[in-house]
């Protein structure tokens, strides 16, 4: 009886949920020509844009406060259940041959652990307890950061990594789809992106998804951008880890120094290919040592360490 009553009571909460709202007008969708349900697709994607433009100020907010943390060797770690977490270790997994930072820097957490990025895992995301475990196992410090992802901005998973971590110390941001969520509210910076009801009542990898998407491309880019791993809109700290890369490497050198492709050959093979340290031999007119120290003692800024270079 109390399963039932349970069940009663999450069906009227998900009732009140914008993301799970459902769409009378859309009820005859599968009768519609295929070209008709991509148009309408189509469109209620380009609604997604708009709704995070209502949310930059927080997400600008949250991010200063993400790089003011790595800048101290904080880490950024992802939690969420399904599409969430899904989005959350892609976002993760993007930033080590991007960004060149290490691995252990940026991390995603999926309820029900790494086999539930490619299977539903039963039960996972209604645990708390399990959230807290899977925190624990990082060792959290007032230096990280900790981003909860869910489109019903209800997913105990997430709320309880929120404030689990919260109660560690550490940054916490809560990311959801849905006006005054429990996520938002226990985190220090919530982020409501209501993006309205899915063109499928209650599939929240649709516009829910692509909203996430958006955001956590913001959080680690601009993150990475305030950190020093850019130069313009250059990613100067790429990793050249197969030739597209490689070649990608010399074209960042050519971009950021007009340099000729011998002098790049040069550059690079004098900094073992580091594309960041190359810029700084040709644009400060010094040797690979000296390039490493500076940029060393400049965090990693090439911007500065080229300042100082020329001082």
């Amino acid at each position: 009886m109390t399963s039932m009553s349970n069940h009663g009571d999450l069906r009227a909460e998900l009732e009140t949920l914008t993301t799970e709202a459902f769409r009378p007008e859309l009820s005859e969708i599968d009768r519609l020509p295929t070209l008709e349900i991509a148009r309408l697709m189509n469109g209620e994607d380009t609604s997604v844009p708009a709704a995070v433009a209502t949310q930059l100020p927080r997400i600008a907010a949250a991010i200063d406060g993400i790089a003011e943390r790595m800048s101290r060797g904080g880490r950024l770690v992802y939690v969420g259940a399904g599409t969430a977490g899904r989005l959350g270790i892609l976002d993760a997994s993007e930033c080590p041959p991007t960004f060149n930072t290490d691995p252990s820097r940026v991390v995603g957490l999926i309820a029900g652990g790494p086999d539930a990025v490619i299977t539903s895992i039963e039960g996972a995301e209604d645990s708390r307890e399990l959230a807290a475990a899977d925190l624990d196992a990082l060792a959290l410090t007032a230096d990280d950061t900790v981003v909860g992802v869910s489109a019903s901005g209800r997913t105990p998973y997430a709320v309880g990594a929120v404030e689990h971590a919260r109660k560690q110390g550490a940054l916490t941001i809560g990311l959801s789809c849905n006006a005054d969520s429990a996520l938002a509210s226990a985190a220090d910076h919530g982020i409501e992106v209501v993006v309205g009801p899915e063109l499928l009542t209650g599939s929240t990898r649709l516009k829910s998804g692509t909203a996430q998407k958006l955001v956590l491309n913001m959080l680690s880019t601009i993150t990475m951008i305030r950190l020093g791993k850019t130069y313009g809109n250059l990613m100067v700290d790429v990793r050249a880890s197969n030739e597209k890369l490689r070649a990608r490497s010399r074209r960042i050198v050519e971009l950021a120094t007009g340099a000729s492709d011998e002098e790049i050959e040069r550059a690079l093979a004098a900094t073992d290919g580091e594309v960041k340290n190359a810029i700084l031999t040709i644009l400060g007119g010094l040797d690979g040592p000296t390039a490493a120290r500076l940029l060393e003692e400049s965090g990693g800024h090439l911007r500065a360490a080229l300042a100082a270079s020329a001082g």
